[in-house]
């Protein structure tokens, strides 16, 4: 009997000690998160990626406009983050000494477009997670019924083929002598230039000459980081930028010398009215369109044109696509943490729950091939976003607004452009007073 129970206590201990080992030996990684908004969600999702592996997910969420400071303090603990978020390619510079290489990564590989990337050298830093993207949004049944017409003067069949700043401008202008036949009050929506109202100009489409500019800069390894490098400018493509908004100006819905009385909901309510063809903005207008009483133009009609300013080679660009949200994984964890966050994020967008959270809790454009189509978001320009970020051979033009001095500077540009459009300043005024406020704002 004593044999018996010795044995008994014996396996009970030799289970019991097992037991503690797997416990303690159970992977835990952290995930420092930076929106509020969807804490939650990624509770649920922590909660169901330990259920399916085993894992345990710490997720730590910042109080808004803090993640910066948290990290700061998190990162130095002995229990650090293995996942955390950088803004962009100015975080990274913050960070870089810990971003672990992620360019052999499934995650890395998952991506649409791989330019995306925070890069250095040979290496993959930052992982964007969600993206959105803006450009020329067009009525297609507008177009269709333009390149129906017998007697237009361009000699092609859809819009999917301008794919310059010279055909786009053939095309425009051709519509606008048809703007009767057509149908509508003009080409393009109201530039708008109110007060409060020019980012579109003075942010979005500044972004393509300067894009262009900082990118001839083989110093630095983005575009971003040149221009916050740059003291003073060029201004080099001013007259490519001239072009696009010369064209806006002069075939839109509404006299240039009134768009200081226009704003963004009225260049939207104008598109979704069906008085316009064309309008800038991006995928985040799609709620503005479908939200106009009134609003005539299908979801299946709605479609993305990059924003051509006549550059060479400009056939393969694509649409102006960014994100200020980055995973990194710490690479000063142990590489055991460091496979196991990669791991989570590989499942997160590759999985079958991990995706439809994606989609439908966390509500992302997610940058990733690993979506299928019915998995994607069905919104028509987040659904464009995603294609034209899939086409061979097109690159996506990077958020370099990022490098912009100041509000301020952004500010006099819009300024100028508006005085611009009532013959109160020439174009060679508008460029000395971009030139002379990034330099004034970035003494600052």
């Amino acid at each position: 009997m004593k044999k018996i129970l010795a044995f008994v206590l014996i396996a009970t201990l030799a289970f019991s000690m097992a037991a503690c080992a797997t416990s303690s030996g159970t992977m835990e990684i952290y995930f420092l998160n930076f929106k509020p908004e969807i804490a939650e969600v990624y509770d649920k999702i922590a909660a169901d990626y330990e259920k399916e592996t085993g894992v345990k997910v710490r997720v730590v969420t910042a109080a808004s406009g803090t993640y910066e400071t948290t990290l700061k303090s998190e990162i130095a603990k002995k229990d650090a983050p293995t996942i955390f978020q950088i803004n962009g390619p100015v975080g990274f510079q913050e960070w870089k000494d810990y971003c672990a290489d992620l360019k052999n990564t499934k995650l890395y590989s998952y991506l649409s477009d791989k330019s995306l990337a925070i890069t250095e050298g040979d290496g993959v830093y930052g992982i964007p997670y969600v993206v959105e993207g803006y450009g020329i949004i067009y009525n297609n049944a507008i177009m269709e019924k333009y390149f129906a017409l017998s007697d237009k003067a361009v000699n092609i069949s859809s819009a999917e083929e301008i794919r310059n700043f010279e055909t786009l401008k053939a095309v425009v202008e051709d519509m606008t002598a048809k703007k009767d036949v057509l149908g509508i009050e003009g080409v393009f929506a109201s530039t708008s230039l109110n007060q409060g109202e020019q980012w579109r100009w003075q942010t979005h489409l500044a972004n393509l000459p300067f894009y262009y500019e900082f990118k001839e800069n083989k110093n630095y390894c983005n575009t971003v980081l040149a221009g916050l490098a740059a003291n003073e400018i060029e201004f080099k493509y001013a007259n490519n930028f001239k072009n696009i908004f010369d064209l806006y100006i002069e075939n839109s819905c509404t006299p240039k010398n009134l768009l200081g009385s226009k704003s963004v909901n009225d260049s939207m309510a104008e598109f979704a009215l069906g008085k316009v063809a064309m309008v800038q903005n991006g995928n985040w207008a799609w709620s503005q369109i479908a939200g106009t009483e009134g609003n005539v133009v299908k979801a299946e009609d709605i479609k993305f044109l990059p924003i051509y300013i006549g550059m060479p080679g400009e056939e393969n660009q694509g649409l102006c696509i960014g994100t200020e949200n980055y995973f990194a994984i710490n690479s000063k964890v142990s590489k055991e943490k460091q496979e196991a966050s990669i791991a989570f994020l590989e499942w997160l967008f590759s999985s079958e729950k991990g995706k439809s959270y994606v989609k439908n809790e966390l509500g992302f454009i997610a940058p990733f091939n690993t979506f299928e189509e019915n998995e994607k978001p069905t919104d028509p320009l987040a659904k464009e976003v995603l294609a034209w970020m899939e086409k061979d051979g097109v690159t996506s033009v990077a958020w370099t607004f990022a490098a912009f001095p100041s509000e301020e500077f952004k500010n006099y540009f819009g300024d100028a452009l508006l005085e611009y459009t009532q013959d109160s300043k020439t174009w060679d005024d508008v460029v000395n007073v971009v030139k002379d406020s990034w330099k004034s704002e970035k003494a600052k």
